[in-house]
C-alpha cells in the first residue's frame, strides 16, 4: 500500500472511532462540571482530567461549571449541546439521580451514555468550631425541640446530604417536611455559609470539609458509613443510635448519540486513568473509594439506584 494511501486510510479509521487506543493521538477532552466550582463533582471532575492528561490517555481537558438544580441544569445544557461529541465528558453522580426524581426535569441522565462509575465516599456531618452544639445527639435534641431552628446545609435539594438530613428526621420521631435544609449551588458556598455560621449543620463529603476539620474550624459529628472511615476519627451516624447509612458516588457519562465503539474508546481512557498514580494520589489525598464500574454492570447500577434512591426518599417523606 502507498504511504500516502495508508495515511488517508488510517485518518478515516481515526475519524470513525475505529482504531484502537494506541494508534490514535490523544483525545482533547471537554468535561461539564454541573455545578461550581469547589464542591465534590468539581474536585472530582479535575481531578479526573489532570489523571487522563498524566495518563497521557487525553492531551488536553477543558472544564466548563454550570450549576444548580443538583446538577440538572448542567445536564441539560450538555445533553443539548454534546450530541454525537465522541470527546465530551459530564460528571454526575447520587445527587444528580437525587435531584432528577425530586424535580422531575425534562431532559434526565438516560439522555446521556454512560461511561463508567469512578468513586465512592460517605456524606459527613459538621457544625462550626464555636457552635454550642457539641455532638449530633445535641443537633437532634434540637431539631427535636424545634425543627426549624435547626439549619441543614448542603448541596441541591435531593442531594445525598439532604436525604440524610430527612432519613435522620424520620427515626428521631420529627417530620421530615419540617427539616429546614439550605440548599447551595456548589461546595464552595456550602463551605462558606457553614464557617460564617449562617447554616447549623452541613454535609458533604469528607474531602470537601477535611482541611477545615484538620484545622480545627469544624467539628466532625457524624458520618453515614457503616464503619468508621479509616484514618478519619469520625463517629458513625449507626454507633450514636441513628440508623443512617448512605453512600454517595460519582461517575462520568459521555455525549448523546455516540457509537458503541466511541463509547468503548471513553471507557478505556477514564479507566487508563484510574490507574495512574495520580488518580491514586487523589483517592489519598480526599478519601475517595475506587469504585470503578463500567458496561452492562454500570448501566444496571444506575437503574438500581434510581429504584432504591426513590424509595428511600418516600420512606424519608421527600417525594
Amino acid at each position: 500500500m502507498r504511504r500516502d494511501t495508508f495515511l488517508k486510510s488510517m485518518a478515516v479509521l481515526a475519524a470513525a472511532g475505529s482504531l484502537p487506543l494506541s494508534a490514535r493521538a490523544a483525545a482533547n477532552l471537554k468535561m461539564m462540571i454541573p455545578a461550581n466550582p469547589g464542591g465534590g463533582w468539581d474536585g472530582t471532575g479535575r481531578a479526573l482530567g489532570k489523571a487522563l492528561i498524566d495518563s497521557k490517555a487525553a492531551d488536553t481537558v477543558q472544564y466548563e461549571n454550570k450549576g444548580g438544580a443538583a446538577g440538572v441544569i448542567g445536564l441539560a445544557q450538555f445533553v443539548n449541546a454534546s450530541k454525537g461529541d465522541p470527546n465530551a465528558l459530564l460528571m454526575t453522580g447520587a445527587v444528580m439521580v437525587g435531584g432528577i426524581i425530586t424535580s422531575k426535569p425534562a431532559v434526565g441522565l438516560d439522555k446521556a451514555t454512560p461511561i463508567a462509575r469512578i468513586t465512592s465516599e460517605y456524606n459527613v456531618f459538621v457544625v462550626p468550631a464555636d457552635s454550642p452544639l457539641k455532638t449530633m445527639k445535641d443537633v437532634v435534641a434540637q431539631m427535636q425541640k424545634d425543627p426549624g431552628s435547626v439549619k441543614w446545609g448542603g448541596g441541591s435539594r435531593g442531594s445525598t446530604e439532604h436525604i440524610c438530613a430527612s432519613m435522620l428526621a424520620t427515626k428521631v420521631n420529627v417530620d421530615p417536611k419540617k427539616v429546614n435544609y439550605v440548599a447551595f449551588r456548589g461546595g464552595g458556598e456550602a463551605t462558606a455559609a457553614i464557617l460564617g455560621g449562617n447554616v447549623t449543620v452541613g454535609g458533604s463529603g469528607y474531602s470537601e470539609f477535611a482541611e477545615y476539620i484538620k484545622a480545627g474550624k469544624m467539628r466532625a459529628i457524624g458520618v453515614t458509613s457503616e464503619k468508621r472511615l479509616p484514618g478519619i476519627n469520625v463517629p458513625t451516624m449507626r454507633e450514636q443510635g441513628f440508623d443512617v447509612v448512605l453512600g454517595n458516588w460519582r461517575a462520568v457519562y459521555g455525549a448523546p448519540g455516540i457509537t458503541a465503539e466511541q463509547r468503548a474508546a471513553l471507557t478505556d481512557m477514564v479507566v487508563k486513568a484510574t490507574k495512574s498514580k495520580s488518580w491514586a494520589e487523589s483517592l489519598e489525598k480526599n478519601g475517595w473509594m475506587p469504585a470503578v464500574l463500567t458496561g452492562k454492570a454500570f448501566d444496571d447500577f444506575v437503574d438500581n439506584e434510581f429504584s432504591s434512591l426513590r424509595g428511600v426518599m418516600h420512606l424519608a417523606g421527600m417525594l
